[in-house]
């Protein structure tokens, strides 16, 4: 079951049963990296279903040519410089695609079969557990002050009522100098009284601009 269908020379027979199972796991993976993505693109999706395949062929091709496959590491690193960096998933699934490529593309049916059936009930489970997120995420507050307002000390006790934590990560000025931008990190206590809690900040801000909103995502970038 773990020993490669591939013997000295790869046979018709055993080139279709790679090729096969190459797609079938490419479109379970892509499947499964689908689960709960919001931001994946169609063409990323296609991308994962059609790796393995690929990456098989090429490794099918190369079956042993040491000149083959310098060529091939070559080709490889140029595609890199040509791809824009993705996100931490991103790059798993493609590295995970590219595994089950070279299982199939050396033989080990077996082998990528498991692989591929563990990796994407694994991702699954992951998903479904949450693992790595907080119970609450974190927002980004944007506060507007008038010049005059001395921002040190002025929303802590509405901080310590309504969130959990917060941190003051930015000072910016605008209106030429006529008023202050505060950035704040903050973990709400209950996202429900959101509206309660920027009630009682424009009420001290002299009702200027004030923003809640999500963390943006491109931290997770390798």
């Amino acid at each position: 079951m773990f020993g490669s269908i591939i013997g000295v020379e790869m046979t018709l027979q055993s080139f279709a049963i790679c090729t096969a199972v190459s797609i079938v796991l490419g479109l379970l993976l892509a499947f499964c990296f689908m689960f709960r993505s919001r931001r994946q693109s169609p063409g990323l999706i296609v991308t994962f279903a059609l790796l393995p395949l690929i990456v098989q062929v090429v490794i099918s091709m190369v079956n042993g040519n040491i000149g083959v496959g310098v060529a091939v590491a070559g080709a490889f690193s140029l595609v890199r410089f040509r791809s824009a960096p993705g996100s931490a998933k991103d790059i798993m699934a493609v590295f995970s695609c590219m595994a089950v490529g070279l299982a199939t593309g050396m033989g080990y049916v077996g082998v990528a079969v498991i692989s591929a059936v563990l990796i994407g009930a694994l991702y699954i489970l992951y998903n479904l557990c949450r693992l790595g997120e907080t119970r609450r995420a974190a927002k980004v507050l944007k506060i507007t002050i008038p010049e005059g307002l001395d921002y040190n000390g002025v929303f802590d006790d509405a901080f310590e009522q309504y969130t959990t934590s917060h941190r003051l990560d930015r000072v910016k000025t605008s209106g030429m100098g006529s008023l202050y931008q505060l950035t704040y990190s903050v973990v709400l206590r209950d996202e429900r009284l959101e509206k309660e809690f920027i009630d009682v900040i424009r009420c001290r801000n002299g009702n200027l601009e004030i923003s809640c909103s999500r963390v943006e995502s491109g931290d997770e970038e390798l």
